[in-house]
Order: structure tokens, then C-alpha cells, then sequence
């Protein structure tokens, strides 16, 4: 890898930290980044998810202690939940065969963007919410197994599960979110890294970045014009999903 390429990585890891926790499609940005730099597609899902640990540590270390002072027990069931979630996921992405992870990826990335288009739509289902706790629970480990497979767009995703089925408030939901894909990027991560498919340049390259990016997340997220920034990452979901579907 060359120091040109390095410092894309670097630079792709901070606009995929701050990205990922303004709207939660932080891999729609990573991911493409790392196979433009010549990883194949399995290689690049596998050190992508190793490198976003660093977006949970960035967001967490910046405004995470908040999250100490709600109701602990229910984090302690949401983290397990997490943990579960993202140890099955890495394990479907380490057995399957490669071919059909190619072939599904476009999918995966399609409806993710679909799914951030449309949050508009879901925050004002969240008017009408009451709390669903065992609902948000079993969605959030169904959400990390997919964190842990891809999880391209699983943060909004969440977030968007988060505002329907709890009372939990957009601020305070959007920490959850980082925290809980944070734990189901990080067990991934774990077992990917005996798997023989992990760059680790790449991965510290794009580590560095999604550091500083996911610290920076928190107080951007007040300043940031989210609305554009939104619509545009959907929209250039939607783009990368048929570029790789042609690729593919």
C-alpha cells in the first residue's frame, strides 16, 4: 500500500466516524474506499468492520457517559443482545461463500439507503410510539447480526427502531446506536481477525480516521445541516448499490 493510498484510507475512515453517527451509513463511505484501493470485496467487509470499532470508541469517549445515567439494566440486555447478534453475523460472513456475499452486497446496500431516505417517515411513526421493550431488544439482534454480516445502513436502521419502539429521545438514541453496533462491530472484529482476510494497514489507516471522525460525530451532529446530508448519502447509496451490482 502506498503513502497515498494510506492517507485516502485515513481520510475515507473520518468522513465514514462522522458520517456514520450523524446517519448511521458509515460502511457506504468506508467499504468503497477500501476496495478502490484494490481489497476484494470479502477482504474489504471484513477490515471495514474491524476498522469501525474505532467509530463506537471516537462517539463513546465523546458523550458516552450519558448513557450511565438511564435505566443500566436495560443497556446491560441491549449490550448482550448486541454481543449475540454480532458474533452470529460474522459467523454466517466467515462460512458462507464468498459468491454469495458479492451477489447480496448491492441488496444490503439498496435497502439501507431506501431506509435512510425514508426517516423522515419513521420519526413521525415515533410520535405515535409507546414502549415496546422486548420488541427493541429482539430488533436490535436481528439489526447486529446484519451489523456483523455488513452493516452498511444498520445504524439507522437501529435508530430508526429506537425512535418507534422506545421513548427513548433522538439525542439519547442516536448514543444507543453507536453503542450497540459498536459492540457487534468489536466481537466481529474479533473472530475476523483470525480469519486470515483482514488488511491491517488498511484497517489502521481507516481506524484513524473513523477515530477522529466518531469523536468529532457528537457536537457535529448539533451544527451539521443533517437534512442535506441525509438526502445525499441516500441518494449516493443508491449510486454505489448499482455500481456494485454492475461490478458484481
Amino acid at each position: 500500500m502506498t503513502i497515498l493510498q494510506f492517507a485516502l484510507l485515513i481520510l475515507a475512515g473520518f468522513g465514514a466516524g462522522l458520517i456514520g453517527y450523524v446517519t448511521g451509513m458509515a460502511s457506504l463511505v468506508s467499504y468503497p474506499a477500501l476496495l478502490a484501493v484494490g481489497l476484494s470485496p470479502i477482504s474489504a467487509n471484513i477490515t471495514n468492520t474491524v476498522a469501525l470499532v474505532s467509530v463506537g470508541v471516537g462517539s463513546m469517549s465523546q458523550s458516552g457517559r450519558v448513557l450511565l445515567d438511564g435505566d443500566r439494566r436495560r443497556l446491560g440486555i441491549g449490550v448482550v443482545a448486541a454481543l449475540i447478534g454480532g458474533t452470529i453475523g460474522a459467523l454466517v460472513l466467515i462460512l458462507a461463500p464468498p459468491d454469495s456475499f458479492r451477489i447480496i452486497v448491492p441488496y444490503l446496500v439498496a435497502l439501507a439507503s431506501v431506509a435512510l431516505l425514508a426517516q423522515p417517515r419513521l420519526r413521525r411513526i415515533a410520535s405515535k410510539h409507546a414502549d415496546r421493550p422486548w420488541i427493541w431488544y429482539i430488533g436490535l439482534g436481528i439489526i447486529s447480526i446484519y451489523g456483523g454480516y455488513f452493516g452498511a445502513g444498520a445504524g439507522i436502521v437501529l435508530l430508526a427502531l429506537a425512535l418507534v419502539v422506545t421513548s427513548e429521545p433522538l439525542w439519547r438514541a442516536t448514543l444507543l446506536k453507536s453503542l450497540f453496533l459498536g459492540v457487534a462491530n468489536l466481537v466481529a472484529a474479533i473472530g475476523f481477525a483470525f480469519s486470515g482476510h483482514v488488511h491491517w494497514v488498511a484497517a489502521l489507516a481507516m481506524a484513524i480516521g473513523c477515530l477522529v471522525g466518531g469523536w468529532c460525530g457528537p457536537p457535529a451532529v448539533k451544527r451539521l445541516p443533517a437534512e442535506p446530508l441525509r438526502i445525499a448519502v441516500g441518494i449516493g447509496g443508491l449510486g454505489l448499490a448499482l455500481w456494485l451490482g454492475i461490478r458484481g
